[in-house]
């Protein structure tokens, strides 16, 4: 979560990078023992999503740096954890709101929202954040 907020909120993607290549490879660990632990899958999705946000020569750089850049398989793999996860299923839906909202997708963005207020209306994040969206 540390790593997400340097890249998402701080910018700071190198920053972030070494515990995203940390925690990707330990869910990689973790998946070859237990494919279904779906929470595992929240950690390669952040690397790979937050990661192909940088510039194609940075995300070059970054893939002889062994880490993992491709947009579509970060949102897949977030998408699985927001769909079968466990404990870090909300999480993965914030982070997809996130994605929609830098794709420019508004509507999939406050639904994905208007999910978590169903979800969770005591969570004032969810609902001011909805509410600015509207």
């Amino acid at each position: 979560m540390e790593a997400d907020y340097a890249a998402l909120i701080e910018n700071r993607y190198f920053a972030s990078l070494a515990e995203m290549k940390q925690s990707g490879r330990l869910a990689q660990t973790l998946l070859t023992y237990s494919p279904s632990c779906y929470d595992a899958y929240l950690a390669i999705g952040v690397e790979n999503y937050v990661l192909s946000l940088n510039p194609a020569p940075v995300r070059w750089l970054l893939d002889l740096y062994g880490a993992e850049t491709n947009r579509q398989t970060g949102i897949e793999r977030l998408e699985l954890t927001a769909a079968r996860g466990h404990y870090l299923e909300p999480f993965a839906r914030v982070l997809l709101a996130v994605a929609a909202l830098r794709a420019n997708d508004r509507q999939h963005a406050r639904e994905l929202l208007q999910g978590l207020v169903q979800e969770f209306p005591k969570n004032q994040l969810y609902v001011r954040e909805l509410a600015r969206l509207q």
